[in-house]
């Protein structure tokens, strides 16, 4: 058997990214969890590396290459723009530009069931880590902070 895709993290702050990396866990999912840094380092993964994501979590505010430049890039990519791209948002000013991309959004701090509810959204089962790609997250799909 194939092991499941990975989960694409892109997150500067490292308390943020361990609370992704612990809820992971305790969830069980079989998906390894790759963590970059910034917009650059994780394109240059998706360019880099056979291993697709099943889906990228994606911090907007960072440093070299924000969240928003990274979404232009991978949406004008035809190699990468079927990737289900999720933010994860911090700031109420950022829920506004993140819908006038279209995009789904999860609300910091990540919790068991918005991190659940949105892989689940975008066909990813959480026990066997398959992914299904007959899904779609549509424009307002959002987790919020319980």
């Amino acid at each position: 058997m194939q092991s499941p895709k990975p989960i694409l993290l892109v997150e500067d702050d490292r308390i943020d990214a361990m609370a992704v990396q612990r809820i992971a866990r305790e969830l069980k999912i079989p998906n390894q969890l790759v963590l970059k840094t910034d917009g650059e380092e994780a394109l240059e993964y998706l360019k880099n590396d056979t291993a697709r994501p099943c889906v990228i979590l994606l911090d907007i505010n960072m440093p070299k290459m924000n969240g928003i430049e990274l979404l232009k890039i991978i949406r004008a990519d035809d190699t990468l723009k079927n990737i289900p791209v999720v933010f994860v948002l911090s700031l109420k000013e950022d829920v506004e530009r993140v819908k006038n991309l279209g995009a789904a959004y999860i609300s910091k701090p990540v919790s068991r069931n918005n991190l659940s509810e949105i892989l689940k959204a975008v066909g990813l089962n959480i026990t066997s880590g398959e992914f299904s790609n007959n899904k779609s997250l549509g424009d307002t799909l959002v987790c919020k902070k319980e």
